[in-house]
């Protein structure tokens, strides 16, 4: 007598006879009785979910997943100048989905190049200003503390500095980093140290260990010391 198959996701039989086991992506469809609740996909639970989404919402609807991130975001957001249509801004989407950051604000140009962020954008609020001065507007007028981040002159190392819970972190594009109008209207500016020969790290490496500083502070209580 064979042992009956359990219910619940199974990775598809076609998709794993031709990708390693390594490499296959997501789950096949649902096996046994499905469950019950509103925030479930039929469609995903009769085809399978490929989603590059976390495992506890294999099969849910986009919309449950939205509202599930909407209910526990963290306070800070994320903004990112975008006057050259820069490669970045799609990693630091998909970054700010990661450390689920409240907002990602595109400053300049509307139009961003979506490719980096693995559509994580679909599950991250994205807001576009059409300049510095209605990006400073809206940041004023929800009382964040605006942070640019860049090493420039004058600018204080974020290894040392308190970071404030209610803030905006705002990144500049490769190459020309933070414009000079919105460094002069930061409140601070802060430089991640670096330690080889070259100047500067990308805009994406640079949002993901600032987010992370954030985190660090914010959710695991570890307060910064200068030394």
């Amino acid at each position: 007598m064979t042992e009956p198959e359990a219910s619940g996701p199974r990775q598809d039989d076609d998709a794993a006879a031709t990708v390693p086991q390594d490499r296959v992506v997501g789950v096949g469809p649902w096996h046994g009785d499905w469950p019950a609740g509103e925030h479930w996909d039929p469609e995903l639970l009769r085809e399978g979910d490929r989603r590059n989404v976390a495992d506890r919402y294999r099969y849910w609807r986009m919309d449950a997943i939205i509202a599930d991130l909407d209910s526990r975001r963290h306070a800070f957001h994320v903004a990112v100048e975008n006057w050259e249509h820069d490669f970045n801004i799609g990693s630091v989407v998909r970054t700010a989905n990661a450390f689920l950051a409240r907002e990602v604000h595109i400053i300049g140009r509307r139009r961003w190049n979506r490719r980096g962020a693995m559509v994580t954008d679909r599950y991250q609020h994205v807001r576009h200003h059409a300049g510095v001065a209605e990006f400073m507007d809206w940041a004023r007028g929800e009382g964040l503390a605006v942070l640019a981040i860049d090493n420039v002159p004058g600018s204080q190392l974020i290894e040392t500095f308190d970071l404030p819970e209610h803030c905006v972190l705002v990144f500049g594009q490769e190459g020309p980093g933070v414009s000079e109008e919105l460094v002069a209207q930061a409140d601070a500016v802060l430089a991640i140290e670096q330690f080889g020969s070259t100047r500067s790290i990308n805009a994406g490496a640079a949002a993901a260990v600032t987010m992370h500083a954030w985190i660090r502070r914010h959710v695991f209580g570890q307060r910064v010391t200068a030394g």
